[in-house]
């Protein structure tokens, strides 16, 4: 499958603490608990989608500095192409992410002046129009590349992390011009199932995907006009649950793409985060679909309509 991918990159730094709340110490020495890798949504997207054999076009923004020149070496060695990456920013984006033996995480993302960019959609028309699907992250400069996808009949598909508000001011273009929507049940403001059912009626969506962690997927089918919760994976390890949304994002475009219906592709995506998570890291430990089939005939994953 051919995907555009438009989003994030990035240096992140991890870190293993104790727990959370964090207290109060001058040093502590978490021995291989501190690493730094390339991540970023956009880069976490298109390499688990290269990992399942897509052909990934990639555009972003990175800074003229030693950490662009890191991103574009990593770019390099995974086999992405970087045609579609322009080096305008000041300096290129960085995060910590903190996160706890629980696998839970606290993640300091600083975008640098990434903020200010755009992506002019008729300078990668030809790029869009070659491609199955766009998934095109929620970032400012992705706001007139989502509309003008859309509107070219290109699917699209975009992922808006947490939500507490179906008329959020940031999000909207990304939910109005999205025909695969996902989310996470963080933060929701009611009943998950309420909500799916909320963002369906205003924005029309396709598919809708929310994430629920351990508790597993809830799907909005709008072919089949259905509301599916499928459980967790079961004995799953957990090392890290950062990049667990992106890899689930990830693999059910894959799947989806290559013709499975919403709930399959969402079984394979479900099994695709529950290898990814035990790995450390929210660019690492992405599957193959060989390890994906093999996991996915014991992974007891249920689903039940609502």
């Amino acid at each position: 499958m051919r995907i555009t991918v438009s989003g994030l990159l990035n240096i992140e730094t991890t870190v293993a603490v104790r727990g959370f709340p964090i207290n109060y110490y001058p040093i502590d020495y978490p021995f291989f608990g501190v690493n730094s890798a390339v991540s970023g949504v956009g880069y976490n997207i298109a390499k688990a989608l290269h990992t399942l054999s897509d052909e990934v076009h990639l555009l972003s923004f990175l800074g003229s500095d030693d950490e662009g020149d890191r991103v574009l070496t990593q770019l390099s060695r995974d086999g992405i192409s970087a045609d579609g990456i322009s080096r305008t920013l000041q300096s290129t984006p960085t995060s910590v992410v903190l996160y706890d033996p629980d696998g839970r995480r606290q993640i300091y993302c600083d975008l640098k002046d990434i903020q200010e960019q755009r992506i002019g959609p008729e300078a990668v028309h030809e790029r869009l129009l070659a491609s199955d699907l766009a998934a095109i992250c929620n970032i400012n400069f992705n706001r007139e590349l989502i509309k003008a996808a859309r509107e070219w009949g290109i699917t699209t598909a975009t992922d808006v992390h947490v939500l507490s508000d179906i008329d959020d001011d940031y999000n909207r273009d990304f939910m109005e011009n999205a025909d695969i929507l996902f989310l996470s049940d963080e933060k929701l403001p009611c009943d998950p199932q309420d909500f799916v059912r909320r963002l369906r009626d205003r924005y029309g969506n396709r598919i809708i995907v929310l994430g629920m962690g351990g508790d597993g997927a809830m799907l909005f089918d709008g072919t089949a006009g259905r509301l599916y919760h499928l459980s967790a994976c079961e004995d799953v390890r957990v090392v890290n649950t950062v990049g667990a949304g992106d890899a689930l994002f990830s693999a059910f475009l894959h799947y989806y793409a290559k013709g499975c219906t919403p709930l399959d592709a969402l079984k394979h995506a479900e099994v695709f985060a529950a290898l990814k998570i035990g790995h450390n890291g929210a660019s690492k430990g992405f599957s193959t679909e060989a390890k994906v089939e093999k996991l996915l005939n014991t992974a007891n994953i249920s689903v039940k309509e609502l």
